[in-house]
């Protein structure tokens, strides 16, 4: 790679790096002793586990890093990150001081609110390390299909050993997709220390072989150069093996250790103990306290050849032995995690870092080494501005007749696709699925089958001449569905980083990820965080509920209706009918890949229903309303004839129960409205826009629930019942809202909402106790 800057090597390197520590520690420093805290809330930071990282940081950077590059930084390293964006020219000094105050640096790395660079969110333990997995293969398939965004790069994650311990970075790892992304580059901070303790099991080794049999370039750097001349002293094997059989809190309680209790301790009691204290009395005090430190992590030679050593035909991963508080008062300690330094020792670590606690924020002199080689990394590290770019627009509305006889929204999602791959070609270029081994199940397959599958290199479809065979499965880079393995967070992962490459290379796709509605809330962490991050994407969930009712239990999803509410940067659908689920679906898709997006959801039902339900009008500027509003929220499905003795508000696979209940009530004498609810998000939306709570449109408040037609309500969803409770509020009427509250079993459709209470009968039986007392 270009402009690796091979002239910032040893002496010059230490140099920076001293500062780069010295200001992370400063950083926290302000943020904690300094700044006025009226409240005595605790700020907190994170010294210890900055330091560990700035000697990494610094040779990354200053020494091999190029523009083309992207670093996801550990969470609790933040400061380091601001600190090298500061002698970047990227951050002011005084907002060096805005560590965790509100409109400042964030507690932990954030490409969405940190005013200075930041090429990956991380802070949820596990998805930021794994997150350059998946922006390396969106970066891949952009450039496959639409040409070279930007130079290929390296993806690197610089994560703790610690977060090795999250399954989310194991799934990863094993996904088939992740062999080949020879880009990849992980650099474990391997300090063997938690927040609360010192691991105490020796895992490096056991690391590595699951590395190795995952395919990756496994490289080690255990010793600095100050041990590897030790160990090539007489009695240097020895104290070689005596460190290799240590525990991890043996070997950190050296790091407590005064000069003459190092000699005690370190030979042991072995055999070789004799020759260990022969090479021990032989050293001077100072280099007795510096060699237990001199770990790889921290020995520039080692990092700048580790980088220059990297294999790009696989991923690769470092793992660089560190001490946990390098250089600080509180090293090694076991409990540093969360420890700040008091007025003494920052001034003690000022001193040995050649900095100034007076002026803490002091740059380099004009013309010094340090200041060329920062002014000089700034330069070879800028990226040329983004080209202006946004997805074509979809078109709202395929004017097709809307379907008839029996279907569901599941079937309707395939169809779309589809369509718009023939009427819309411009925009179906840009879309890319990707499912956890269910594209056939959630009726992707008719798509797959015309799209493609997408991969790296050109697969052979060894049953493409076999006439049973419905799923033709081609592969190739022109592919636009991603097939990843069993594991929900991989899948949403990968989604994230497909919604972010309009912002990271300027060529915006539109990504769709399905999956089982029921797995929705394993996936919501890292999906979520997706979106926290500026991935702008659709989810889909199917099928979903207790209408899935020969599953069992486990297979039905009871709390994903509300989820869809309360996530953030997200609108959520759950329409009933198929021409319903095709004017959310390309609402959804409108609304993604440019700035200002929104990321969607959409839960769909596999219950067959009669699409006739739905009286769709055949009037073209009716139709264009009834359009309007299922993408607003909903409509009103059934009107009683005069004022209604009770509205029903139903949503997704339940509005043929509604239907059927006000139907009976009718002929009870208790005429009812029906409302069809497409999204209770932007209902919810609606009614804190008029109350003046957040900036949203309230007429389809209007339209779905007019004030002179308010009546009692029943609210019916295939989900947790409070999901619709809110609809009350719109006119202050009385309400019962019926819905899933336990888990569910196996059983045929009718019995499973007869059992929960979902059943035409039950919205009866609620609505009379409502209208008669």
């Amino acid at each position: 790679m270009d402009g690796r800057g091979a002239e910032a090597t040893g002496a010059l390197l230490e140099s920076v790096e001293r500062r780069v520590k010295w200001l992370s520690t400063a950083i926290v420093d302000h943020a904690n002793r300094v700044r006025p805290n009226p409240t005595g809330l605790k700020v907190g930071g994170h010294q210890a586990s900055s330091a560990s990282m700035t000697s990494l940081m610094t040779a990354l950077w200053f020494g091999r890093l190029t523009s083309a590059d992207r670093v996801s930084v550990k969470p609790h390293a933040s400061p380091v990150l601001h600190a090298v964006n500061y002698l970047l020219g990227h951050l002011r000094p005084e907002q060096l001081e805005t560590l965790r105050a509100f409109g400042g640096l964030q507690s932990y790395p954030s490409r969405t609110k940190d005013p200075d660079p930041v090429d990956y969110s991380t802070g949820s333990v596990g998805i930021g390390a794994t997150a350059p997995l998946w922006g390396a293969l969106a970066h891949r398939l952009v450039r496959d299909r639409f040409g070279e965004p930007a130079p290929r790069g390296r993806q690197f994650s610089l994560l703790g050993d610690a977060e090795l311990d999250e399954g989310a970075v194991w799934e990863a790892l094993r996904d088939p997709m992740v062999a080949g992304l020879g880009e990849v580059v992980w650099v474990v901070d391997l300090n063997r220390q938690s927040l609360d303790r010192v691991v105490p099991g020796s895992t490096p080794a056991g690391l590595a072989r699951m590395f190795e049999a995952a395919g990756w370039q496994v490289l080690t750097l255990k010793y600095g150069s100050l041990l590897e001349e030790l160990f090539a002293r007489p009695g240097g094997d020895a104290l070689r093996a005596r460190i290799d059989s240590m525990s991890n809190p043996e070997y950190q309680r050296l790091l407590r250790c005064s000069a003459d209790e190092l000699r005690r301790r370190l030979p042991g009691e072995g055999n070789e103990r004799a020759a260990l204290a022969r090479l021990v009395a032989d050293l001077d005090d100072e280099t007795l306290l510096r060699a237990p430190r001199n770990l790889g992590g921290h020995d520039m030679p080692s990092l700048l050849g580790a980088f220059d050593a990297i294999d790009d035909t696989r991923p690769t991963v470092v793992l660089a032995y560190t001490v946990k508080g390098h250089g600080l008062p509180t090293e090694g300690h076991p409990q540093n995690h969360s420890t700040l330094l008091n007025a003494d020792q920052m001034r003690q670590v000022a001193h040995d870092l050649g900095a100034a606690l007076d002026d803490p924020w002091a740059a380099f002199p004009e013309g010094s080494a340090e200041a060329a080689l920062c002014a000089a990394t700034a330069e070879r590290l800028r990226r040329p501005a983004l080209p202006e770019s946004v997805p074509p627009p979809v078109p709202p509305d395929s004017g097709r007749t809307a379907p008839t006889g029996v279907g569901n929204t599941q079937q309707a999602l395939g169809r779309t696709l589809l369509d718009l791959s023939r009427s819309a070609p411009e925009v179906a270029e840009r879309i890319v699925t990707t499912a956890p081994d269910v594209t056939s199940s959630t009726n992707l397959g008719g798509w797959l089958n015309k799209v493609g599958v997408w991969s790296p290199t050109t697969g052979h479809d060894w049953f493409t001449d076999d006439p049973e065979t419905m799923l033709h499965w081609r592969e190739s880079a022109r592919g636009q569905h991603v097939q990843l393995g069993i594991a929900e967070t991989n899948l949403v992962g990968l989604l994230g980083e497909l919604g972010t490459t309009w912002s990271r290379w300027g060529k915006p796709l539109l990504p769709i990820g399905v999956l089982y509605d029921p797995f929705v809330n394993r996936a919501l962490e890292p999906w979520s965080y997706g979106i926290y991050a500026g991935g702008q994407s659709v989810l889909v969930g199917t099928p979903s509920g207790v209408s899935l009712a020969p599953e069992g239990g486990a297979h039905q999803s009871v709390t994903t209706p509300s989820l869809g509410i309360e996530q953030p940067g997200c609108v959520s659908y759950e329409p009933a009918f198929a021409l319903d689920t095709e004017w959310c679906l390309r609402a959804a898709l409108g609304r993604i890949g440019k700035p200002g997006g929104e990321s969607a959801y959409l839960r769909l039902s596999t219950r067959p229903t009669d699409q006739s339900l739905a009286a769709v009008p055949t009037d073209p500027a009716a139709r264009e309303r009834r359009r309007r509003q299922v993408t607003a929220g909903g409509y009103v499905l059934r009107h009683a004839a005069e004022r209604p003795a009770v509205t029903l508000a139903a949503m997704g696979a339940l509005v043929p129960e509604a239907l059927a209940a006000a139907e009976r009530l009718a002929a009870l004498g208790h005429d009812a409205d029906v409302v069809c609810v497409t999204s209770a998000d932007l209902l919810f939306r609606a009614t804190r826009g008029r109350r003046g709570q957040e900036r949203a449109e309230d007429w389809i408040l209007d339209q779905v629930l007019p004030a002179h037609r308010a009546a009692p309500m029943v609210t019916l969803v295939d989900g947790h019942p409070h999901t619709l409770a809110f609809l009350g509020t719109v006119h202050r009427v009385p309400l019962t809202t019926l819905g899933v509250t336990a888990f569910g079993q196996s059983g045929a459709l009718d019995d499973v909402y007869r059992h929960h209470g979902i059943d035409a009968d039950s919205v009866i039986g609620a609505a009379l106790d409502l209208v008669e007392g």
